[in-house]
């Protein structure tokens, strides 16, 4: 497992100097700073093309009997961001065609349905793959929106992938671990050049390939064994899928359409409330997230301990949150 993570690391690292030096010698897949847009937190031109870095690492996987059924998948995950970051010319219910079609093929080729909520709720096996197929766009978009600071996105993901790899060993599935280390060694590549310095960006293709990946790892994990808690997955994911919603509410609760990006997201009030700093803002919220995840990896067989889980991280990023906006607030005012 390590030999793959390290293959995958020094794929992805090497790639994605190249993509810097060919981007900015030939202008594209540049993300410009000068540009009036609430989540951008650069002062320079950057690139926005880390996914394919991750992409071409994620070829590796070509090696591993499950990982062969997820690189088509992936492939079509990766192009649904991919364009967006080049041309912006795909509409977002094109991009949501695509990311359902890589869910649908993935379902279908691993067999990775839940069915089984936990305390006893059985799912009709129609009802759980329209259930999977909307976790795994909802995650592949989860991970977009977290996307705002250097590190933040892609250090979730290796946060994630530890305790995926964790929970994997104890139940000795090496496929799956496979599958794991060379998700895990492609991010790390990309993660030493974003953090802290924002060498290159991961970009909406990058965030929805590793959304889609984390996605059919904990689900696969969840459908597989009756002992992994569906409820530990989504404690595990519990920060970009918690984000989604609460910023969904937040935004119809004062007449803002959820699609419409602003500055209130919760990376963006603790950067400017706290750190004021854009890595530190990163390494500050991979922190507060951490030992929720550890509670949950170390319990991943109890659903009533995650959903404990679930509420004490939803009541902690409230009150901070609510802490924050008000000093936010205080300050425009």
């Amino acid at each position: 497992m390590t030999i793959l993570l390290i293959y995958a690391f020094t794929i992805s690292l090497l790639t994605s100097i190249i993509v810097i030096y060919l981007s900015h010698t030939f202008n594209f897949f540049m993300d410009c700073h000068e540009t009036d847009k609430p989540h951008r937190f650069h002062h320079e031109a950057v690139a926005r093309a880390g996914g394919i870095g991750v992409m071409i690492a994620l070829g590796l996987l070509l090696f591993s009997p499950i990982g062969i059924k997820l690189l088509p998948a992936a492939i079509l995950a990766f192009i649904s961001g991919i364009f967006e970051d080049f041309h912006n010319s795909l509409s977002a219910r094109t991009r949501l065609i695509l990311q359902s079609i890589a869910a649908i093929i993935t379902v279908w080729l691993v067999d990775a349905v839940v069915t089984y909520l936990g305390l006893a709720i059985t799912l009709p096996y129609i009802v759980g793959m329209v259930f999977t197929v909307f976790a795994i766009v909802g995650m592949m978009n989860a991970i977009n929106i977290i996307d705002g600071f250097n590190g933040l996105a892609s250090g979730t993901i290796l946060l994630i992938l530890a305790s995926f790899a964790v929970v994997a060993s104890k139940h000795g599935n090496m496929e799956m671990l496979q599958v794991i280390a060379v998700t895990a060694g492609a991010t790390l590549g990309f993660f030493v050049l974003v953090f802290p310095k924002g060498k290159i960006f991961l970009g909406d293709g990058g965030a929805y390939l590793l959304g889609f990946m984390v996605a059919i790892i904990g689900i696969f994990l969840a459908s597989k064994y009756e002992s992994v808690s569906p409820w530990y997955v989504l404690a595990v994911f519990i920060y970009p899928v918690w984000e989604v919603i609460f910023s969904i509410v937040r935004k119809l609760s004062i007449g803002l359409s959820p699609m419409k990006p602003d500055r209130y997201h919760f990376h963006m009030l603790v950067h400017r409330q706290l750190v004021r700093n854009n890595p530190l803002t990163a390494l500050f919220i991979l922190v507060f997230i951490s030992p929720f995840m550890l509670v949950s990896t170390l319990h991943a067989n109890c659903s009533r301990c995650n959903i404990e889980t679930i509420v004490v991280f939803v009541l902690y990023y409230l009150l901070l949150y609510w802490y924050l906006y008000k000093k936010d607030t205080l300050q425009r005012d």
